[in-house]
């Protein structure tokens, strides 16, 4: 099994930074996907890719991962950079 452990990224639809800090483990899909017959949808009968383990920290996800034996790689976030403006820099 591998898996890969990332920091969730800040949701670009809203101002706040609720549940960017937690890390997730999600596993590399074992089988390619392929169309349903009768409808055509896509699946597959991997049911690794339907879990998302969270963990509060890289340590925490890095230390599930030794310890069940899962090759993981870990994905480090972009830095953040803020970009400092105000309004009154618009009539300048």
């Amino acid at each position: 099994m591998t898996a890969r452990i990332y920091q969730r990224p800040k949701n670009a639809m809203q101002s706040g930074k609720a549940r960017s800090e937690e890390w997730l483990l999600d596993f590399a899909p074992a089988e390619a996907q392929r169309p349903d017959p009768l409808m055509g949808w896509a699946g597959s009968g991997d049911m690794q890719k339907q879990v998302v383990l969270r963990f509060p920290s890289e340590a925490a996800a890095l230390a599930y991962a030794r310890k069940y034996g899962i090759v993981a790689t870990v994905h480090q976030p972009a830095p953040r950079r803020l970009k400092l403006q105000a309004y009154a820099d618009n009539f300048r």
